[in-house]
């Protein structure tokens, strides 16, 4: 088993008034050549931004993105006409493909909204963009995981063009669960987002993450009551 420690204090700060975040790989104007990316997953931004703020139409070509918000609403708007609003029981997948301009504000004057956004590479690049969003019941992650992202589109999971999955999970404390690899040469991503947690020999606190390849199985036990998010994703 291999593995890396990204602990929450180890991530880059940016403090831009209105939006504050923290990333666990290189982005924007943070450049750490030992975190770049894993695997397949090349982004995961924890924002925060403030009341009627938010990011002005910007282009993106050949990446897929995935947005959680995990209190309050974003709302998305972009050049194909298409204007929503995601929630924090809801995620948002959008596949870039040939290219796509959009723009993320809150959707709140006054609350704060906090989202990840995460970003894969694709599997196939030049495809035609797609846009996908769900609401997701919270009781179906109760110490267990619930896929939420797949390489397949269903009533279940959004698609998305590569072969990785993101499951959310809540879990009791004491509560436990055995996770593997869904393919050969695939590596597991999981971020602490609330509680603490015990993986691999690891004890993980709030906003921490653990990489885990060349791996057969490990166990996630909730040291206290948390949430987490897993990515599994190619790792070449």
């Amino acid at each position: 088993m291999e593995k890396i420690i990204h602990r929450a204090d180890s991530r880059s700060f940016a403090n831009h008034g209105w939006l504050q975040s923290h990333h666990t790989f290189s982005f924007a104007g943070y450049y750490n050549p030992e975190r770049i990316h894993f695997g397949a997953l090349r982004v995961l931004n924890d924002d925060t931004i403030k009341g009627g703020m938010g990011f002005g139409t910007h282009p993106h070509d050949n990446m897929e993105i995935v947005t959680i918000p995990l209190s309050g609403a974003l709302e998305h708007r972009d050049n194909t006409g298409r204007h929503e609003i995601i929630r924090s029981n809801e995620v948002q997948i959008m596949s870039a493909g040939t290219g796509i301009s959009h723009s993320e504000f809150n959707a709140s004057k006054t609350d704060p909204v906090t989202l990840l956004q995460i970003w894969v590479f694709p599997k196939l690049r030049n495809v035609k963009p797609r846009y996908q969003q769900q609401a997701f019941d919270l009781a179906d992650r109760l110490n267990k995981l619930q896929v939420v992202v797949s390489p397949e589109a269903n009533s279940d999971a959004l698609g998305i063009n590569q072969d990785a999955w993101f499951s959310l999970g809540h879990f009791e404390e004491g509560q436990s669960v055995d996770i593997a690899p869904k393919m050969a040469q695939h590596g597991s991503y999981l971020m602490v987002l609330e509680g603490e947690v015990e993986v691999a020999g690891e004890v993980l606190k709030r906003r921490d993450a653990i990489g885990l390849s060349n791996y057969d199985m490990a166990t996630v036990k909730a040291l206290k009551a948390a949430d987490f998010l897993l990515i599994d994703v190619p790792m070449s």
